[in-house]
C-alpha cells in the first residue's frame, strides 16, 4: 500500500489540460446570445435538442456547451426536457423514418415563435445515409428549417455563432 501511494505521488497527472481555445471569445459570443435572446423574447433562450437519428456526434458537440468550459447557462441560455417549453429545436441527424412522427409530434408541441435549426451535414439532406431504406431525409424534408448549422459535428462555438445569427436574423425579420 505504502509503495502504491509512494508512486501515485511520482507519476504525472493523468488529465489532459484544457483545450486551449480563446476563452473570452467564446464568452462573449455567448453572452451575444444571450442578450440577443432577452431582446428578441424578453427572456432566456430555451433549446430542445431532437436526436432524429444521428451517429451522436452531433449530441456530444451539443452537451459540450453545458460543460465547466463553455457552461451557457451562465448565460441564460438553457436546454429543456419539453418542447412545451422551447423555443429552438435543435435537430440533428439524418430523419430516420421510425423518428420522422416524433420529430413531427415535437415541432407540433413547440409553442410559437419557434425556430428549428438542424445540426450537422447528415441532418441537410441525409448525408451518407440520404437514399436508405430508413432515412426519411434530412431534417427540412419532415419540418421547416430556420438555420442549418454545417459540420461533421459542428464544434460548440459554431453552434453558439448559429443560435447568434439565427436570433439575428429573427431580430431583422
Amino acid at each position: 500500500m505504502r509503495k502504491l501511494l509512494f508512486e501515485s505521488l511520482l507519476k504525472p497527472i493523468l488529465t489532459e489540460r484544457r483545450p486551449s481555445s480563446d476563452e473570452a471569445a467564446v464568452a462573449e459570443l455567448a453572452a451575444a446570445v444571450a442578450h440577443t435572446a432577452r431582446k428578441r423574447l424578453g427572456r432566456s433562450l430555451s433549446i430542445r435538442e431532437v436526436d432524429a437519428g444521428s451517429s451522436n456526434d452531433s449530441e456530444l458537440e451539443i452537451h459540450a456547451l453545458n460543460n465547466a468550459f463553455y457552461d451557457v447557462e451562465r448565460f441564460g441560455i438553457r436546454f429543456v426536457a419539453s418542447p412545451r417549453h422551447a423555443d429552438v429545436l435543435l435537430v440533428t441527424g439524418p430523419v430516420t423514418k421510425n423518428m420522422r412522427q416524433a420529430l413531427e409530434r415535437t415541432f407540433a408541441a413547440t409553442p410559437g415563435p419557434k425556430w428549428v435549426v438542424a445540426v450537422g451535414d447528415d441532418a441537410l439532406d441525409g448525408g451518407c445515409f440520404a437514399g436508405s431504406y430508413a432515412v426519411a431525409g434530412g431534417v427540412g424534408d419532415v419540418v421547416p428549417v430556420d438555420l442549418h448549422i454545417p459540420g461533421n459535428p459542428p464544434s460548440p462555438t459554431a453552434l453558439l455563432k448559429g443560435l447568434l445569427a439565427l436570433l439575428d436574423r429573427a431580430d431583422a425579420g
